[in-house]
């Protein structure tokens, strides 16, 4: 066919004919034909680019041979567990040293006064301080080795890392006592561990200790370190009952005087015994050694070493109690890499103002912190129109996160999700949540909102924080990862709750490199929590998905049996009731003695108000948490989303208690680490519980 007839037939000038054809083109055309082309170029250069996921996502693990059906992590180049990720950083002592070299003396460790800037302690200064302290230790008959147990005692701040370092440069163990435990598991915590020394940070906690040595409850306790002024008249009553009272300058200045060079631990010494508050008995105190800590941040940063590189201009904000170990871990892969940690005010109320003021690139949060955030930003679209467009910006920016692209400089960011990314200092690049389920839908918004990555892990202190964690680029909700590559995981069946591994469900267990040696002084504890074959038996139940990521699905030990002999897994319906709007906190309650379950509601104090004026109902918190008509609006809208996530309907609350206050550390309903005290809380609501039972029958 000739070439003339191909045009004629496509309708474009003949060749003879091109030359008159683009002289008649105008100018302007010509022009415009140009910016297009410009703006297709720019827009060809620019354009974001996805984020190239390090392994096949579609299978994130695999299964080891001869293993029983356990599974690993596929990132990697070799089949054997990570027990470290830098040669020169196989010890706490060893990562801030590396953290010391590599910053070049920068900034490591910061605090403000309020409506003040940060004030920064340079990594030498911490060092310094450290072999200080330590040395004064040793002139306070502490011996240097892994029989020593420090206890610290203090709410976060540079000092608790200074103490944790001084112990560290001396071969010593960091036992943490959380100010939230109660006087019982204090005194429990320093018998155990047989602490002659606390370390603590305001007089009043040197007050609690001293009572305990009055009543003969805590006859070792010989030394009390205090990081703030206090009162001489202090120091008198320790006197009188036994136990010296120094200040924490005292003590460095001691050691600065009779310096000690450092005896720097192995990988195989005690680091910390980290008690664990549970929900019952004594706190256990799980044995971590150099070794698993360095192990669990390897695995972590073995993972996302292809997308995450940490460095010196790293910024951490340090809120979550330092005595849980997400906290710790998360502040080892800072200094490691010679990065900086500031501490929040101690005000969690602040904390926003903290961010800004600090403008941190890394933010571990937990979910409860997730839910207040998106709860909030929802609670600011108070029209329909508002909420609307809120939805499709945050569709429009979920479409992107799916297809692998993290960013915060959209059309989307500046109109709607750039104050919200500011409120958290601006600079945010990675945020790691953990310590209870997430949920998908709030996980998503987020992701899309924050625009940075938001991981999200699985573990416990007896694997050191983390065994699972998302892979980077699968931005998928609604599972907690791959195992790391420092550990194994695999699923056992539960026969009384009817999960086998044939379905590919059971208990989740973990062995590796970052799992526990064991419960101080408890054998019968630990032989209940690891097997002879070194397996950590956690307690929750798991179930793999297709492209080997993990789900958690029940817990074993909070599931209880109805009247009509169906199996109930509280936890998993709280978390589905905790996404209604007004809702703030929910423990659900079941007897097995009853036939239907019952629950306490605490409503969200910002958010109800305007809820129930949506619907007609007018009134103060106080007034609304006792109003019968917006109590039925509640438990409908929890039912609701009920029936949307497949609640079975035994699995349907049948009535609700409003109540006012919410669950907290500091009134005993909630551990250390956030989860619910499920037994203080049925013994705290008794009485309306047997109510929501006698008037619903």
């Amino acid at each position: 066919m000739q070439t003339q007839e191909i045009l004629r037939m496509l309708r474009l000038p003949e060749l003879g004919d091109l030359g008159q054809f683009f002289r008649s083109l105008s100018a302007t055309t010509l022009v415009s034909m140009g910016a297009l082309a410009a703006i297709l170029a720019y827009w060809f250069t620019h354009r974001p680019k996805a984020l190239q996921p390090p392994c096949n996502l579609l299978m994130q693990s695999e299964e080891v041979e001869d293993s029983g059906g356990a599974r690993r992590s596929v990132i990697g180049d070799s089949p054997q567990l990570l027990s470290h990720y830098y040669d020169d950083a196989r010890t706490m002592y060893e990562v801030f040293r590396r953290g010391l070299r590599i910053s070049g003396n920068g900034p490591c460790l910061g605090f403000r006064n309020p409506k003040q800037p940060y004030q920064w302690l340079s990594y030498q200064e911490v060092a310094d301080r450290a072999e200080f302290l330590g040395s004064g230790l040793l002139q306070h008959n502490c011996k240097p080795c892994t029989d020593q147990f420090i206890g610290v005692f203090a709410q976060n701040r540079p000092e608790w890392i200074i103490a944790e370092l001084a112990c560290y440069t001396y071969s010593m163990v960091v036992v943490p006592l959380y100010d939230t435990l109660g006087p019982g598991a204090v005194r429990y915590i320093i018998n155990t561990a047989d602490i002659s020394t606390v370390v603590v940070d305001k007089p009043q906690k040197a007050v609690v200790l001293l009572e305990h040595v009055e009543r003969k409850e805590t006859p070792g306790l010989k030394l009390i370190i205090l990081m703030e002024p206090f009162e001489e008249a202090l120091k008198d009553r320790g006197q009188e009952c036994g136990v010296v009272i120094k200040s924490m300058q005292d003590v460095e200045d001691c050691g600065q005087q009779n310096h000690c060079d450092p005896v720097p631990p192995k990988p195989s010494d005690l680091s910390i015994v980290c008690f664990t508050s549970g929900t019952t008995g004594n706190p256990k105190g799980a044995m971590l050694t150099h070794g698993n800590v360095v192990a669990d941040f390897s695995g972590f940063l073995k993972v996302t070493e292809s997308q995450w590189a940490p460095t010196c201009a790293d910024v951490h904000i340090s809120y979550l109690p330092l005595a849980h170990m997400f906290e710790r871990m998360v502040q080892s892969v800072v200094y490691c890499h010679g990065g900086r940690v500031g501490f929040f005010q101690g005000d969690i109320r602040l904390l926003s103002d903290d961010m800004k003021a600090l403008g941190p690139t890394i933010f571990p949060v937990v979910p409860r912190l997730l839910n207040r955030m998106y709860d909030k930003i929802f609670s600011q679209a108070d029209t329909p129109l508002k909420r609307w467009l809120l939805e499709f910006a945050a569709k429009r920016k979920q479409a992107e996160v799916r297809s692998g692209i993290i960013r915060n400089d959209s059309i989307w960011d500046e109109l709607f999700f750039n104050k919200v990314q500011a409120s958290l200092g601006g600079c945010v690049r990675m945020i790691v949540t953990g310590a209870a389920p997430a949920s998908p839908t709030v996980l998503g918004f987020l992701r899309a909102a924050l625009g940075c990555q938001v991981y999200e892990g699985y573990g416990q202190t007896e694997c050191t924080a983390g065994c699972t964690f998302t892979t980077p680029g699968d931005w998928t909700s609604g599972h907690v990862g791959a195992p790391l590559p420092c550990n194994h995981i695999k699923l056992v069946d539960v026969e009384e709750l009817n999960y086998w591994t044939s379905k590919g469900e059971g208990e989740i267990c973990v062995r590796g490199p970052n799992v526990f040696k064991g419960y101080l002084k408890d054998p019968e504890r630990t032989k209940e929590a690891l097997d002879e074959d070194s397996w950590l038996h956690t307690g929750d139940i798991g179930k793999w998905l297709p492209a080997g990521t993990l789900k958690i699905i029940d817990r074993k030990k909070h599931i209880f049996k109805l009247a009509q002999g169906e199996y109930v897994a509280p936890e998993m319906i709280e978390n589905i009731y905790i996404r209604s709007e007004p809702v703030a906190q929910v423990y659900v309650h079941g007897d097995s003695l009853k036939a239907f379950l019952v629950g306490i509601v605490v409503p969200d104090p910002e958010v109800m108000p305007s809820w129930a004026r949506k619907r007609g109902i007018e009134g103060t918190y106080a007034e609304l948490c006792t109003n019968k008509e917006l109590k039925k609006a509640i438990l409908e809208d929890m039912v609701r989303l009920g029936k949307e996530g497949g609640l079975h309907s035994f699995e349907q609350v049948k009535a609700i208690h409003i109540h006012s206050d919410m669950f907290s550390v500091q009134n005993g309903l909630l551990t250390p680490t956030l989860k619910a005290k499920r037994p203080e809380l049925r013994e705290y609501f008794k009485k309306q519980i047997e109510e929501l039972y006698s008037t619903s029958m």
